[in-house]
């Protein structure tokens, strides 16, 4: 019996930013972010809309073709959560209307922690073959205005339906680990936005993967040469080129980088996700190949600032195109607006209720789900067709 994958969904806001917009008012040549650091937009939540609303709005049609049948527990991977106390997925259980028998928990490791929860839900359907995981990675990933992070900005959700005999990806039984207590990126309390040392980061995230890549094949994983794809985390898109070359040297190898670009389609157009941007690379080069998959191996490289670093792998399954949102996905992409740089900073400056003032949200969510209002120091979230 094998473990994995056998849905997943994105959603991103109706609304970016074009970095050409961003670089013309910083009177920097636009190129410093289409080619220096891989990006091309910036996707922007409005003032009703965060990582609850966006979970929802990737987890619905996962819901709505396979039903909530068996569904015993939901994860919720993020780094931008709404409450010190309650889980994400309490809010987002709601919204869903998910069984009350089950269990529910936000787990935060920087931008890992979506792989944590993938593990510890294979884990669990191998125990009980006859119960469902559901998993979610959302992130708001938001930096100081004219900083040097404002270009990797981003915001989406990915949700994933774990099962036993997958219909999607089998998640590989062998992982490489590797942790290390380092201050490359953290968020205290009483900021909004984190502290970076981007250039130290980089750094930290080369040297995890090699550690981690080590440690995949003392542990008995699968040769470079058996991989068709890689997927990276991708705080932006030239990292993940960065990491493919530096994977390649590690193993001796000429660097095909036509093994990794396809992962990159979507976060080139959405921006930095955090714990959803590895699995936003897999659906990227799963929903822009024409090439039938099947069969073949992805190598998956998660990376979470502090440090944590993991290696495993994918197998596309049989059939796998008949249980993608592909379409959804091109239709949510097109889909979006471009905004001008006031509303851009009207957006960014929103009011997060933090300060426990009484808020009516706007109605600006293209979406079904909203944050409402906070009243009372309580999120108050609808759902526009109940």
């Amino acid at each position: 019996m094998s473990t994995g994958l056998s849905a997943m969904s994105f959603y991103t806001p109706h609304r970016y930013i074009e970095l050409a917009e961003l670089a013309e008012h910083h009177g920097i040549d636009p190129a410093k972010f289409s080619k220096g650091i891989g990006q091309e937009k910036i996707a922007l939540p409005g003032h009703d809309e965060d990582i609850v609303t966006m979970a929802a709005e990737a987890a619905k049609p996962i819901i709505d073709r396979y039903g909530t049948d068996g569904i015993d527990t939901l994860l919720f991977a993020t780094e931008t959560g709404v409450d010190q106390s309650k889980s994400a997925g309490i809010y987002l259980h709601g919204l869903l209307g998910l069984p009350a028998n089950m269990r529910n928990v936000e787990l935060k490791q920087a931008c890992y922690s979506a792989t944590v929860a993938l593990q510890m839900a294979c884990a669990h359907v191998a125990r009980k073959p006859d119960r469902k995981v559901l998993v979610i990675a959302s992130d708001v990933a938001r930096y100081d205005l004219d900083s040097s992070g404002e270009a990797t900005q981003g915001a989406g959700a990915v949700a994933m339906l774990v099962t036993a005999n997958p219909t999607l990806l089998e998640i590989g039984t062998v992982s490489g680990l590797f942790t290390e207590d380092i201050m490359d990126f953290w968020r205290p309390n009483h900021r909004r936005t984190p502290l970076v040392d981007g250039k130290y980061s980089a750094l930290r995230y080369l040297n995890a993967l090699v550690e981690a890549w080590r440690d995949y094949q003392a542990n008995g994983g699968k040769s470079y040469d058996q991989f068709s794809r890689f997927c990276y985390h991708l705080p932006f898109s030239r990292m993940g080129e960065k990491a493919h070359r530096h994977l390649a040297k590690e193993v001796k190898t000429s660097v095909d980088m036509d093994q990794a670009l396809p992962g990159m389609i979507y976060n080139r157009q959405i921006g930095n996700s955090y714990t959803a941007s590895v699995y936003l690379a897999i659906l990227s080069a799963l929903d822009n190949s024409d090439e039938d998959l099947t069969g073949q191996s992805f190598g998956l490289f998660s990376y979470g600032s502090g440090a944590n670093g993991e290696f495993f792998d994918a197998t596309v399954q049989e059939g796998y195109r008949d249980h993608l949102f592909d379409a959804r996905h091109r239709e949510i992409l097109a889909e979006r607006s471009p905004v001008s740089y006031e509303d851009y900073i009207k957006l960014w400056q929103a009011r997060s209720g933090a300060d426990g003032e009484n808020t009516v949200m706007p109605d600006e969510a293209a979406g079904r789900y909203r944050l409402a209002s906070i009243d009372d120091h309580k999120r108050i979230y609808t759902d526009r067709n109940a």
